[in-house]
């Protein structure tokens, strides 16, 4: 593979969007660090949390949020995306980049249109079913679309020629041996190496149904001796945990190292972003899916997959009480054999080596 010397990523919002563009963007550097690689980001969005503490440059321009239905009208139309589009040109041609690699979030859409006026080559990650707006208004103008599970090209048409290379993830987490790592993660949190951790995270902001069903069956779980570990959310109220349990039932707002709770984990319960389905697979984590009920399914589609292939088990958000948690997770969580048996088939469905194959594709889109 000859050298990429600037490389444009366009993502921003959601981690959904960030967290695979970072992970790339290690990737790129890890190959040549001498490579150029540009960041495009909107004043407000998340990236600017996100991606200048990675040591990474970030140029903000205005992007503005799209209409849910994609045609050419749309770029005719509003005169601001064209300046949009003209801010991001001014950074293209700054940085002389060779590609620009997009990950969806509106932000993009002014990468992809810079870049198509440019004839420079164009290559889009999409990680759901249907893709997302952004993403679907950059296909119109290059044929270098990747995604990250094998059931997208088969349930999306957009998606049907699009190259399956996995979901780019952070080398703490595709690297993560969580049997080696087990003790010590557990020792972090305050937890007893002994005795089985559920692993509960709803996702960034928390999940409030999540949260209320879990600590509603605090107290029958740890009766079976069963430790818990909760993200809450950075956006939800404490839960109510009871004071006086036997075993350890740790509540935390956020937490930035999700490695180390996968790694303290013998069972998750959380959402099916398209993220967390892709991290938890690669590691072999069995998981339990409560997809976000209010949305177009995107979730119960990312994490349906890895439950028929055997990683896990799926249960609607309106059915997950803390009467439905003692009478399925504890038997669960108490079992190895199907514990072992749920991990291997995840880890089987899964992949660890996305930001590697992305690589490769986007050289070839370069090449060609």
């Amino acid at each position: 593979m000859g050298p990429l010397r600037s490389v444009v990523l366009c993502g921003g919002g959601t981690g959904g969007h960030i967290y695979p563009l970072l992970a790339f963007a290690d990737c790129l550097r890890r190959h040549d660090p001498n490579v150029r690689i540009t960041c495009l980001g909107t004043p407000k969005g998340l990236e600017n949390e996100l991606i200048p503490p990675h040591g990474y440059d970030l140029r903000t321009i205005p992007a503005y949020q799209l209409p849910r239905s994609v045609n050419m009208n749309l770029v005719r139309t509003p005169g601001r995306m064209w300046t949009a589009a003209r801010a991001a040109g001014k950074v293209i041609d700054e940085v002389r980049a060779d590609v620009v690699v997009g990950f969806g979030g509106y932000v993009s859409v002014p990468g992809y249109l810079a870049a198509w006026r440019r004839d420079l080559p164009i290559v889009i990650h999409e990680v759901n079913v249907p893709p997302g707006v952004a993403n679907r208004l950059g296909m119109k103008f290059t044929r270098h679309v990747a995604v990250g599970f094998p059931h997208q090209p088969q349930q999306a048409e957009a998606l049907r020629d699009a190259r399956v290379v996995g979901v780019p993830l952070r080398r703490g987490i595709a690297g993560l041996d969580r049997v080696a790592y087990r003790n010590a993660a557990r020792a972090r949190f305050g937890l007893r190496p002994d005795l089985p951790v559920l692993f509960v995270a709803g996702g960034s902001q928390g999940a409030r149904s999540i949260n209320l069903a879990v600590s509603g069956a605090a107290k029958e779980l740890a009766r079976y001796g069963l430790q818990v570990l909760h993200v809450i959310g950075a956006r939800n109220e404490p839960v109510p945990v009871p004071t006086d349990l036997p075993v350890p039932y740790v509540t935390l707002p956020y937490l930035s190292e999700m490695e180390l709770g996968y790694a303290a984990a013998d069972l998750m319960l959380g959402r099916g972003g398209a993220m967390t389905c892709a991290e938890v697979a690669a590691i072999g984590l069995p998981t339990i899916y409560v997809p976000y009920p209010h949305s177009n399914q995107e979730q119960k589609r990312n994490a349906l997959p890895v439950v028929e292939a055997g990683g896990g088990l799926l249960v609607d958000d309106a059915e997950l009480t803390p009467d439905w948690i003692e009478r399925t997770v504890i038997p669960l969580i108490r079992d190895p054999h199907r514990l072992a048996a749920m991990g291997a088939a995840a880890a089987d469905y899964g992949r660890r080596d996305g930001d590697e194959a992305l690589l490769r594709f986007v050289h070839e889109a370069v090449a060609r």
